[in-house]
Parts: C-alpha cells; sequence; structure tokens
C-alpha cells in the first residue's frame, strides 16, 4: 500500500465552514460528501489536462477533522505511486473553482485549498449595451450643450435690446435738452403775448 506525506510538497489542505456559510441550512459532512469532494476535484483535472484518465480514486483525502477539514493529493491515473505536482493541481482547482464551490453551496471563503489564492469575482455585465451607454452620455452632452447655447442667446439677445432701448432713451433725452433749457416746456404752451404790440395790432385794426 503506497502512504503519502499530508505535509508533503504535493499535498492541500482544505478547510470547509459550512455553519457558517449556511446556518441554520447546513448539512452534515458524510461520507457522501467526501465523495463528492473527490469527484469534483477528479472532474477538474479532467478539464484542465483534457485527459478522461482521472477518477475518483485518483483523489486521495485524508486526516480528515471533524471541524471539516483535511488534506489530499492527486495521483498519476497511469501510476498510482506517482503524484501530480502541486501547481497542476493549483490550475485545475482556480480553473474550476467556481464548480466546486457551487457543488457545496459554499464561496471562496467558505471553502478554502489553503496555498491557492481565491479566484476573482467575474466583472459585472452591465444590463444595458456598453454602446448604447456610451451613446446616452454622448446625446446629453450634447443636448446640455444645444440648451446652454440657446439660454445664452437669449440672455445676450434680452441685454443687447436693453443696450439699444437705453441708448434711445439717451439720445431723446439729448434732443430735448437746448442750452439748458427743456424744449418740451416750450413746446407744451402758445407763447406768450407781449402787450406793446397787442396795443399796436389793436389800432391798425381800427384803421
Amino acid at each position: 500500500m503506497v502512504t503519502y506525506e499530508t505535509d508533503g510538497q504535493d499535498a492541500y489542505k482544505v478547510r470547509l465552514s459550512i455553519k457558517t456559510a449556511l446556518g441554520a441550512n447546513a448539512y452534515e459532512w458524510n461520507e457522501s460528501e467526501q465523495f463528492l469532494f473527490r469527484a469534483t476535484l477528479a472532474f477538474a483535472m479532467r478539464k484542465y489536462t483534457g485527459q478522461e484518465t482521472f477518477n475518483v480514486s485518483s483523489v486521495i483525502v485524508c486526516d480528515e477533522t471533524p471541524r471539516v477539514s483535511f488534506w489530499f493529493v492527486v495521483t498519476n491515473p497511469n501510476n498510482t505511486a506517482t503524484l501530480i505536482p502541486k501547481n497542476a493541481v493549483e490550475e485545475a482547482v482556480r480553473l474550476s473553482r467556481n464548480r466546486i464551490n457551487s457543488a457545496f453551496l459554499l464561496s471562496d471563503k467558505t471553502l478554502q485549498f489553503l496555498g491557492i489564492p481565491p479566484t476573482l469575482a467575474p466583472p459585472s455585465q452591465p444590463s444595458l449595451p456598453v454602446w448604447l451607454i456610451v451613446f446616452g452620455v454622448v446625446m446629453g452632452i450634447v443636448t446640455t450643450g444645444i440648451l446652454a447655447l440657446i439660454i445664452i442667446g437669449f440672455i445676450q439677445r434680452k441685454k443687447k435690446e436693453k443696450t439699444i432701448e437705453d441708448e434711445d432713451e439717451e439720445e431723446k433725452q439729448e434732443r430735448i435738452m437746448e442750452n439748458g433749457i427743456s424744449c418740451e416746456t416750450l413746446e407744451g404752451k402758445d407763447g406768450v403775448n407781449n402787450g406793446a404790440y397787442s396795443h399796436d395790432e389793436d389800432r391798425l385794426t381800427q384803421l
């Protein structure tokens, strides 16, 4: 029987926090769950290597603890005495990390492969196409610019009209003021009669 060192260079430790993740809906870790883990690892190795030779028996689990932690190694299907290098196992786990997590309803924080960095969350996809968002932004800028031009033109036109009215008023005031005497005062009266000339006009009329 071949024995494997749990702390060897090609072994990985796994820690699961099922109760932390699922609370009252937490399931019990048992032989069936361990079988599922080994099956998902075999699937990950098949997907990474493209070889159909990996099976559940290729994944060896040992040193399991009640708090659900254990070590595992992956053996070479063609030679069970040979272990798959650690870097290959790491790449396989990273490639299928989401599928492994989903199988146990856990996440990178509650299903930890110690020594393998967590996978990055996939970038969120916007609900609208990027081109539509860009088009909306451009149209918003153009519309804002047009409105600004209209408002500025209206303000300038009002200022111009006000300036013309002020100039007309000043010109009118200049026309009605001559030598400091308001012509409007004179134009609004019939004139002033001279008494001397009035008597002469009467005498000439009688003649």
